[in-house]
């Protein structure tokens, strides 16, 4: 009986039946002289299977194998790829040979994100308080010196019925100069001037109105926010836009400074070897009225607290050590007024909390942005009389001063009438006490509290808070 391994069977040595031999080994073993070795394996055509193989195929060509799902073969061929994220996957690169070929991975730009962040992170933790200081500056928090900034405020409308409420006292410098100001919330400047609606009042149209409220604010922006004229230059833009009567008492004024004939109650004026602007930002608040005056014309009511932010200018130290300038009569020298319009004249290096002798100035185009800075707050009321032209002889263009108003000043030098406000600065306090003309004696106000009118005692008090 033939065995599996064999695909024919065995010769019968010549035993079969009739004698015959079909191996022609004359009754030989046909495998007595096979030798099974490597060579042998090597050249062998035919591979038989193993034996579990052939028993699986057996088993399986009457039960097929059932697939449980989750494991996959060799056999299985490569898997179908879905789609990730709504992308059509790139097909698997594979060398000549078929086999697949690990892809080059994309550079992360992650990474160097994050090596960045790392270094920041290490350079901050190097140097904590410039963090600080760099915080501070620009979030305003994280120190007890920190700048925080004030809400904004909006024009008046009406006369005012509290005192603006108190803020945290800061030092004010170049960088920061309204900072412990409760006018850091107050309008810029010009905006201030927020004009009522124009009606129909007297003899006067609601057009001609309009057109007297704005030749109101144009005085008011030249003779109070003009750069040059804070920088003590001339006054021209103002003067212009008076009657001939108000200009010329203006321009005698502003030739002959005096008690009685004071520029200053008409513009805001500063010495600039003394004090000088920061930057050109005044801060302004109050309000414009207007009323018929009982001949059939017009009477316009301006009521307004103007704030300069003032730097110590080359000889500040110096005049804070010696005398304040007379009282009354043309000063030494008058310093030149900018021909652009913008106050940038020679500054003074003054570092913080240092008193710096006169003999150590040092004239320099500009100031550290930590240099000590100061205010000064007027507060000036003016009434402007339209006349009715039937019945005067006007110029409708030009504004005519009617009775009442004033003004007053805080941080400004008293009983100096030279024509020029001067202010006095913290750093240079110490080297003054007993100069003459810089001792209050009224009583102390609050500069910026606007509820009451002003003041009729001829006296020079002290300020609450600047």
């Amino acid at each position: 009986m033939p065995i599996a391994e064999d695909p024919q069977p065995r010769p019968t040595e010549g035993r079969e039946p009739g004698g015959s031999d079909p191996s022609g080994a004359g009754g030989k073993d046909p495998f007595a002289d096979l030798v099974l070795d490597e060579e042998f394996v090597k050249g062998a055509a035919v591979t038989e299977q193993s034996g579990r193989t052939r028993m699986l195929a057996a088993r399986w060509k009457h039960t097929p194998p059932v697939d449980p799902g989750g494991r996959r073969s060799v056999n299985d061929g490569p898997a179908k790829a879905g789609r990730r994220f709504g992308r059509t996957p790139k097909p698997p690169v594979t060398d000549p040979w078929g086999n697949p070929r690990p892809r080059r991975r994309r550079l992360d730009w992650r990474a160097p994100l994050y090596v960045v962040l790392t270094i920041a992170v290490l350079l901050a933790a190097l140097n904590l308080d410039g963090l600080r200081s760099w915080y501070s500056d620009h979030y305003g928090g994280g120190s007890s010196n920190a700048h925080t900034p004030v809400p904004t405020v909006a024009p008046e409308t009406a006369q005012p019925t509290a005192a603006p409420p108190k803020v945290d006292e800061q030092q004010p410098t170049v960088d920061h100069p309204w900072a412990g100001s409760v006018a850091e919330g107050w309008p810029n400047g010009a905006e201030a001037f927020a004009l009522p609606d124009a009606r129909a009042t007297g003899v006067f149209s609601a057009e001609q109105v309009g057109a007297q409220l704005q030749l109101v604010k144009d005085y008011l922006t030249a003779a109070n926010l003009d750069p040059q004229v804070i920088a003590g230059g001339r006054p021209e833009a103002a003067l212009a836009l008076l009657d001939r009567e108000d200009r010329d008492r203006a321009i005698n004024a502003l030739a002959n400074p005096a008690k009685d004939t004071d520029p200053t109650t008409w513009f805001s004026r500063f010495d600039q070897r003394e004090a000088v602007q920061v930057g050109d930002t005044v801060k302004v608040q109050g309000r414009i009225t207007f009323e018929g005056d009982g001949d059939k014309g017009l009477l316009v009511h301006a009521d307004f607290s103007y704030v300069y932010a003032m730097r110590p200018g080359p000889d500040a130290a110096k005049r804070a050590a010696s005398p304040q300038p007379p009282t009354g009569g043309q000063p030494p020298t008058k310093p030149a007024a900018p021909k652009d319009g913008t106050a940038k004249p020679v500054g003074l290096l003054v570092p913080v909390g240092l008193l710096v002798p006169v003999g150590l100035l040092v004239p320099a185009a500009d100031v550290a942005g930590d240099t000590w800075t100061t205010r000064t707050i007027v507060r000036r009321v003016e009434n402007f009389r339209f006349y009715d032209p039937a019945r005067y002889r006007v110029n409708p263009k030009k504004l005519v001063f009617g009775e009442g108003g004033g003004s007053e000043s805080a941080n400004s030098s008293c009983d100096v009438y030279d024509g020029y406000y001067h202010p006095e600065f913290d750093q240079f306090a110490a080297q003054s006490p007993d100069a003459p003309g810089s001792r209050p004696t009224g009583p102390t106000t609050d500069p910026y509290d606007r509820r009451k009118d002003l003041s009729t005692r001829d006296e020079c008090g002290a300020a609450s808070r600047l």
